[in-house]
């Protein structure tokens, strides 16, 4: 079960059309609204020492608490899907568990969750993973290039890009159509130089035949877990020779 509220939200200044007027020079910032995401879980802990374990146990498990953060959000996600789908909005964006301003797993009875209290609960400490400072810097020159006319984003970009996100929430079908037409955008595009480079597209074109059977499939049905790790297998392929070129670009 999911459970949305919005928490200090300012009220809104609606309008049937746009309309201007005058701006306080001195104007501070509008306060913006939190939203809350409740992910209930349906089965239950036993009595409070069960799930007292239960929670110590998730808790100090880094490996058992991100993989039940993960099915949380899996789970939001959809809904956000869901919704763009059925208004037909593609500007309803998913979201991922680095997004949030605080993450916390706990329980608690019906009334407490849902309204987003519990009995107990610990607060995960999200470790962002060490980059290199040329590594943290490449996408902001990126975007100034892009905005300054020096560099552009390629289809082939844009079409793989959105392939891992279908592929990471769990849309098959939908990432097999993407990755047939981003890796034929890819493979299209005049080729670089490097071995390593000419290594992964000539095991990308070897790869051509199989995913635009598996998209030709995925027209009329579901795949089986087989084809979606050959689509996985090649989408890393292709995500590093993305890599390997904006390197060479930069």
């Amino acid at each position: 079960m999911l459970i949305v509220s919005t928490l200090g939200a300012p009220p809104h200044r609606r309008s049937r059309r746009a309309r201007a007027r005058t701006a306080e020079r001195e104007a501070s910032p509008e306060p913006l609204p939190l939203t809350r995401l409740t992910v209930v879980t349906p089965e239950g802990l036993g009595e409070a020492t069960e799930a007292s374990r239960w929670l110590e146990r998730v808790a100090g498990d880094a490996d058992a608490a991100e993989a039940f953060v993960e099915a949380a959000v899996l789970l939001v996600n959809r809904a956000l899907h869901a919704h763009a789908t059925a208004a037909q909005d593609p500007y309803t964006t998913e979201v991922s568990a680095s997004q949030a301003v605080a993450t916390r797993i706990g329980y608690g009875e019906g009334e407490q969750v849902a309204d987003g209290r519990w009995t107990d609960a610990r607060e995960l400490i999200r470790r962002e993973p060490r980059r290199r400072r040329a590594d943290s810097l490449m996408p902001q020159e990126h975007v100034a290039a892009v905005l300054g006319g020096r560099a552009r984003v390629d289809p082939c970009e844009t079409l793989l890009l959105r392939a891992r996100l279908d592929l990471d929430q769990g849309r098959t079908r939908e990432a097999a159509l993407q990755l047939r037409a981003g890796l034929d955008a890819l493979l299209a595009e005049p080729r670089q130089s490097g071995a390593s480079q000419a290594e992964d597209l000539a095991a990308l074109e070897q790869r051509q035949g199989a995913i635009a059977r598996a998209a030709q499939v995925a027209l009329g049905g579901d795949l089986d877990d087989a084809v979606a790790a050959q689509l996985r297998e090649a989408l890393q392929l292709a995500e590093r020779a993305l890599r390997r070129r904006r390197l060479r670009s930069e």
